[in-house]
């Protein structure tokens, strides 16, 4: 059964892109912070230099373990379809399910994670004043970019459509009808 459509991320095309989502989001929260919380205060130290680094490396797994998390709590997906890992020949993490998921759930699965890695973050940091997490929460969010890319096509999709997640790319194949696992091609 061959794919009524499918959705793809051109990794070289849109880094450029993410590049400058990232720039741009982590400005905009850095000026939200000063204006609400307290002046930006640039200290370097290596309890902030790890702090950063070891944070961004947590919210990235987090973000990939909600999408996860999403899979099996929107798309009733079972666990043994679940497939998480690291390709750091491309530079990215992913969560997958070979499982098919409705459309309408996909786009649940999908922004699950800027709103746990990303948003819950940001806010706390602002509630606690603490700088670090507020930009690390605007890193997730420009993070999630490509997620929203995958929404924004998805949505242009029937509700009832089916999605199948690719094990390997950032990549989606839509199905008008449930798809059969026997009937799917393998890579």
């Amino acid at each position: 059964m061959a794919p009524s459509s499918v959705i793809e991320l051109k990794l070289e095309e849109i880094t450029p892109k993410l590049i400058w989502i990232n720039i741009w989001v982590v400005v905009v929260f850095a000026a939200a912070y000063h204006l609400i919380a307290q002046p930006l205060a640039f200290g370097v130290s290596f309890f902030g230099i790890a702090y950063f680094i070891i944070g961004y490396i947590v919210l990235i797994v987090l973000h990939e373990l909600f999408h996860l998390i999403g899979f099996v709590l929107f798309g009733k997906v079972p666990l043994s379809s679940l497939n998480y890992g690291v390709d750091l020949s491309k530079g990215y993490a992913y969560a997958t399910s070979s499982s098919p998921v409705q459309n309408r759930q996909m786009r649940k699965v999908l922004l699950l994670p800027f709103w746990t890695t990303a948003v819950v973050p940001t806010l706390i940091g602002f509630w606690i004043q603490d700088q670090v997490l507020v930009l690390l929460g605007a890193m997730l969010a420009a993070g999630a970019a490509g997620d929203f890319f995958m929404y924004r096509e998805l949505r242009k999709q029937k509700d009832g459509a089916w999605i199948i997640d690719d094990p390997v790319l950032p990549r989606l194949a839509v199905y008008d009808d449930y798809p059969n696992p026997e009937e799917l091609p393998r890579d």
